[in-house]
């Protein structure tokens, strides 16, 4: 296992305006931040106040307008792979045109790993969160909380050491929502992996070590437990 104060992500001065001219309307402003190996953070705050656009910088899907996002311990940002980073997106994100079992085996042929294993890694995945029944149906044939649950496997299968999950458990009822998350904490429990949820359950953010709460696109106060 590595050293635990290895930072795995880290924003610099970081803003993202969208529009031009008299409509910019900044999404985040000079956020500054940086998450660890083995950190369990949540972000929460209001819709719109930057959250999902905090997460998609730290997963390279986005870049910044101003500021620098570096990965120190992930490699160049041209070289991420699932295997570095896992992320649950907020809104449905599978490939309509794959079955269930073709999306996660994707992430792990994505990550240019032994191809034998990917079929294999990806059905113990979906079978951690109770998908074996579905894994021959296509996106479209599926329930939305079943399709979050398969963007999470596709998440976990490479053992990534970062995942970044968006509002994970928005589709889903209380029970599922809780084996999710298990899931994810049982999926890096052993590693010095890191874990960043953004969320509007208080219950879910009750059990992360770390909060950061947003309000107008910054970062307006870090609670961290004492251990």
């Amino acid at each position: 296992m590595k050293q635990m104060d290895e930072i795995l992500v880290s924003l610099e001065n970081v803003s993202r305006c969208y529009g031009a001219g008299n409509r910019q309307r900044a999404a985040l402003a000079n956020i500054s931040c940086k998450v660890l190996a083995g950190d369990r953070v949540a972000v929460v705050g209001p819709s719109g106040s930057g959250k999902s656009t905090l997460l998609h910088l730290m997963a390279g899907l986005d870049k910044p307008t101003r500021g620098v996002v570096r990965w120190p311990e992930l490699g160049p940002e041209a070289e991420l792979r699932p295997d570095e980073i896992g992320v649950v997106f907020q809104t449905p994100s599978l490939l309509p045109t794959l079955t269930v079992l073709e999306n996660v085996e994707l992430s792990w042929l994505l990550s240019k790993r032994d191809e034998a294993r990917a079929r294999p890694a990806a059905l113990g995945a979906l079978e951690k969160l109770g998908l074996l029944t579905i894994v021959d149906r296509l996106p479209g044939e599926i329930s939305g909380g079943q399709t979050q649950r398969v963007a999470a496997a596709r998440a976990i299968v490479c053992e990534p050491r970062l995942i970044l999950a968006d509002e994970p458990t928005g589709q889903l009822d209380s029970v599922t929502a809780s084996k999710l998350i298990e899931e994810l904490f049982s999926s890096i429990a052993n590693s010095d992996a890191a874990l960043i949820v953004a969320t509007h359950d208080l219950t879910i953010a009750g059990r992360m070590r770390n909060q950061w709460r947003m309000a107008h696109g910054k970062l307006v106060r870090i609670l961290e437990k004492q251990n």
